[in-house]
C-alpha cells in the first residue's frame, strides 16, 4: 500500500498578511486543489492524508466535495513546524501503508511520471527526492554584502517535492529528529541523519514551489499547458 501525506498547514508568510496562498485561485480553481487533484488521480496512490491548520477542516472538506476527489481522505491538524505536521501526518497513515509520498501543498505541477518515479527509488533504495541540478553559479557570502567563494555547482542539487520513503524509514527518521530536538527543513535531512541513503531523482518538467505573490503566474501557465 502507498499513501501519500499532503502538507498543507503552512502559514503563508511570505503572501502577505491574510492571504492564504493555498485557497487563491490559479488556472480555475484554488491552488490545493491542483495539487490535491495530481495525488488524487494517481494510480500508485490509495489514500491522502492531508495536514492543515486548525480551523480549516470546513474549508477542505469543503474543496474536497466540491472537486469530487475519489480517494480516501483524512483530514489532521499540522504542528508548530512542517517536521512537526509531517509528523502528525504520518501518524494517520495506514498501518499497512509501506511507501509514504510527502508533498508540499503548495506544490501543484508534479508530474505523474515524478511521483511514480520516487515511488519506484524508494522501493530500491528506501528514500528519494525529486531534485533539480542547480545551473546558476552559487557564491558564499560571509554577512550578505560581499562573496566569500565560488561553490562547485557540479555537485549541487536543487531538492522539491515529492520526498519519498519507505515509511518505517521516514518514521525512524523522524523519530530520531524529535528524540534529539533538532530543526529540519526537508524530510530528507532526517534520513541523512541516520545514514540512509537517499536517491536523487531529477525533475524533467518544471516542478515550481508558489512562496511569493512572483511565483503565480508562472504556475498558472504551467498549469493551463495541456
Amino acid at each position: 500500500m502507498t499513501s501519500a501525506i499532503l502538507v498543507a498547514a503552512g502559514k503563508s508568510t511570505r503572501m502577505g498578511e491574510g492571504v492564504d496562498k493555498l485557497f487563491l485561485t490559479v488556472a480555475g480553481r484554488p491552488l490545493v486543489a491542483h495539487t490535491w487533484q495530481r495525488l488524487d488521480s494517481h494510480p500508485d496512490l490509495d489514500e491522502i492524508v492531508v495536514v492543515i491548520r486548525e480551523g480549516m477542516q470546513k474549508a477542505f472538506q469543503e474543496l474536497a466535495g466540491q472537486c469530487r476527489f475519489k480517494k480516501r481522505f483524512q483530514l489532521v491538524a499540522g504542528g508548530q513546524e512542517r517536521q512537526d505536521s509531517v509528523w502528525n501526518g504520518l501518524q494517520a497513515v495506514s498501518s499497512d501503508a509501506e511507501i509514504v509520498v510527502i508533498q508540499d501543498a503548495a506544490r501543484p505541477c508534479t508530474s505523474a511520471r515524478l511521483i511514480a518515479d520516487t515511488i519506484q527509488a524508494a522501493r530500491e533504495v528506501g528514500a528519494a527526492v525529486a531534485a533539480q541540478r542547480v545551473t546558476d553559479t552559487i557564491k558564499e557570502s560571509d554577512g550578505g554584502t560581499t562573496i566569500q567563494r565560488t561553490i562547485d555547482r557540479a555537485r549541487l542539487w536543487a531538492v522539491q517535492t515529492p520526498q519519498t520513503f519507505r515509511a518505517d524509514i521516514i518514521r525512524r527518521a523522524l523519530a530520531d529528529v524529535r528524540q534529539k530536538g533538532l530543526s529540519i527543513t526537508d524530510d530528507t535531512a532526517a534520513c541523512e541523519l541516520i545514514g540512509q541513503p537517499v536517491k536523487l531523482v531529477e525533475s524533467a518538467a518544471p516542478n515550481p514551489k508558489v512562496t511569493s505573490p512572483t511565483d503565480l503566474p508562472f504556475v498558472e501557465l504551467l498549469l493551463k499547458i495541456p
